[in-house]
């Protein structure tokens, strides 16, 4: 009897410490849910679920196709943080929605470039030409900007990213501008002599930016892309270790590997 009683009490004990040691582990596991355009962003998570995994955090991923959906799901709490924009977009789409959005570090740079199946270099564009370019606030600028930069088209002196064809003085090529929802611009190259696409578009229609791109940004573009939170979760111990990680030297070899040029780390 006694023997029995001594298993007994054994057994319990084994089962008492395997309970806890999952609980344990339960407790030390959070989920951290990103929203993400699939290329390059979610490529980029994709490669650090394992590091992330190793500091106790399960890294999900929700893709989304455009640029309204992700910061509206992170505003409404569906989300934890995004990663797809950068900080004048963010600051322009937070004050028009009325919502508080913030940076919680830079990652990556996706060069801006003009595609065309019509012409290959400035010098041959048509006159008349029609130029599709993306629809929303500060993408529309930056396109604008980058044609400027390249002698197509010229701004006023006061034009900033939030530039518009209001703000164009000098169309020495009658250029005639189309401004459509950036996702669609890739699609859009059958129908207009060029477009001015997002590099993470580019590479989802299988555009190479260095070699297809008449002209593109600099890696010295200042629009890095960012993971974005709410205030109030900035200094989550989740998303300090998530920004840790995305800075490292491993996602810094990696997008250097994977993208050869085409998108550029941040930091």
């Amino acid at each position: 009897m006694k023997k029995i009683t001594t298993l007994v009490l054994t057994i319990g004990l084994i089962a008492a410490l395997v309970l806890t040691g999952c609980a344990k582990k339960e407790e030390a596991t959070s989920v951290l849910k990103i929203g993400a355009t699939p290329v390059p962003h979610s490529e980029i998570l994709e490669h650090i679920k394992p590091a992330l995994e190793a500091e106790g955090i399960t890294l999900e991923i929700v893709e989304f196709t455009d640029y309204v959906t992700p910061n509206l799901a992170l505003s409404e709490g569906e989300i934890d943080a995004n990663f797809f924009q950068h900080v004048p977009y963010m600051d322009s789409f937070a004050k028009e929605h009325n919502i508080e959005l913030v940076s919680a570090g830079s990652v990556h740079v996706e060069p801006l470039g003009l595609y065309s199946n019509v012409f290959d270099s400035v010098d041959t564009i048509g006159q008349g030409a029609t130029i599709a370019i993306p629809n929303d606030p500060t993408n529309e600028g930056r396109a604008l900007l980058l044609l400027q930069a390249n002698g197509i088209i010229k701004l006023s002196a006061d034009a900033t990213l939030e530039a518009t064809e209001a703000d164009i003085v000098e169309n020495p090529l009658g250029l005639v501008f189309k401004p459509i929802d950036a996702a669609q611009l890739p699609r859009t190259l059958e129908d207009v002599d060029g477009a001015v696409i997002n590099t993470n578009y580019a590479l989802e229609a299988g555009l190479v930016p260095t070699e297809d791109a008449v002209v593109i940004e600099g890696a010295d573009s200042p629009y890095a892309n960012i993971v974005t939170v709410t205030p109030e979760h900035l200094n989550d111990e989740t998303i300090q270790t998530l920004i840790k990680v995305l800075q490292s030297d491993d996602v810094k070899n990696f997008i250097q590997e994977q993208y050869k040029g085409a998108v550029v780390p941040a930091f």
